[in-house]
């Protein structure tokens, strides 16, 4: 696959507007980058995207009826339904009847969702590109990423 490049513009010191434009660009592609190897990575778990990240939203210690996963998730809840369906196929997940309601269905972690879902969670967290900096400069590149996203999201912006 052909390594994508952001082009380096360098913008004039004093441009604001243009050195915000070059920093969203280089954002989106570190973003692009990081997605691009965390989804090679899912796949060879043998998990598309879309359920290795329903996967990741379940808390094992807490069961969770498939609406509050459709929320947590921001998506529809026919969509979420096919979702936990490959994760009931691949043996990660399973329905159970709520005890407090017989009328829902919780989804259950089962032992090897939770040995799965602890391989997503490293594969979320892969810092490869960030090999290259030093303590010091990924210590400033959190506080800066922290700083923009005001300390989590600066609007409802979905899970984090």
């Amino acid at each position: 696959m052909a390594q994508l490049t952001v082009p380096r513009t360098d913008p004039d010191p004093g441009d604001r507007s243009g050195l915000a434009g070059d920093t969203v660009r280089r954002i989106m592609h570190v973003a692009a980058a990081l997605r691009h190897h965390q989804d090679l990575d899912i796949a060879a778990l043998g998990l598309t995207p879309a359920v290795a990240r329903a996967l990741h939203q379940l808390d094992p210690d807490r069961p969770l009826p498939a609406r509050d996963l459709a929320d947590q998730l921001r998506c529809d809840r026919s969509n979420v339904t096919a979702l936990v369906d490959k994760l009931e196929q691949a043996g990660l997940v399973e329905r159970r009847v709520d005890p407090a309601d017989r009328r829902q269905k919780t989804l259950v972690v089962t032992e090897a969702g939770r040995l799965m879902r602890e391989q997503v969670h490293r594969v979320l967290s892969d810092s490869r590109l960030l090999a290259g900096l030093s303590t010091d400069e990924l210590s400033v590149l959190r506080e800066l990423v922290w700083k923009v996203s005001d300390g989590g999201c600066p609007e409802d912006c979905g899970p984090q």
